[in-house]
């Protein structure tokens, strides 16, 4: 049997839409500490969020080239366990924080996955993203899995405008260790439906038997 495909859902805004991300078995889930994004969270947002979260849920806080003094804060006041760089953070930048990271990397046309992959040793994975300019994430575009080197695959988190009409045939064609999704499941920007939910979290089982 296929190792089983790891799925995060980012975007959580309030504590109800955390219980049903869970509840569908997402094995994290993401705050945007983003100001520009229709999707950031307050610090008490935040708070009350990760507080809900069960055991073996992963916390996920994203920032997009933040001080890094608010990213302390931010770690210390709601204990979220990972932090995701979305950015144009450096590799020294995101060790700074002797604290787990993952790095989005967005998939323009001269990325050299080796070379990042590389560069930031000490992340705890990739997340490849689809590239367009001036936008850090969240274009809700797909771009070609076939850029993605077979023996990477195995590694990374796979984003950039996942849903449930193409998340099985995304699977099976990269074959990542987790997926990661925002606006393929919303009903409207921060919020997220229930049953699109369902149908993602029902496209990742099938990919998986």
């Amino acid at each position: 049997m296929n190792q089983r495909t790891r799925v995060k859902i980012c975007g959580i805004t309030s504590v109800d839409m955390a219980r049903e991300a869970v509840k569908q078995g997402a094995d994290a889930i993401g705050l945007v500490f983003y100001p520009p994004s229709p999707r950031c969270v307050s610090l008490q947002q935040a708070t009350e969020i990760v507080a809900s979260l069960p055991a073996f849920v992963t916390a996920v806080g994203l920032f997009v080239n933040e001080q890094a003094d608010e990213i302390k804060r931010i770690i210390s006041k709601t204990r979220i366990n990972l932090l995701q760089f979305h950015g144009n953070e450096c590799p020294d930048y995101c060790a700074s924080f002797d604290f787990p990271y993952i790095k989005a990397m967005r998939m323009s046309d001269d990325i050299d996955l080796f070379q990042q992959r590389s560069d930031y040793s000490r992340a705890q994975s990739l997340l490849l993203d689809t590239y367009r300019d001036g936008v850090p994430g969240g274009t809700g575009e797909v771009f070609d899995w076939d850029r993605i080197p077979a023996d990477l695959a195995g590694e990374i988190i796979l984003a950039g405008g996942l849903e449930a009409e193409n998340i099985t045939r995304a699977i099976q064609r990269v074959k990542p260790y987790a997926v990661d999704v925002s606006g393929g499941v919303e009903s409207s920007k921060g919020v997220k439906s229930p049953e699109k939910i369902r149908q993602f979290m029902q496209g990742v089982k099938i990919a998986d038997q």
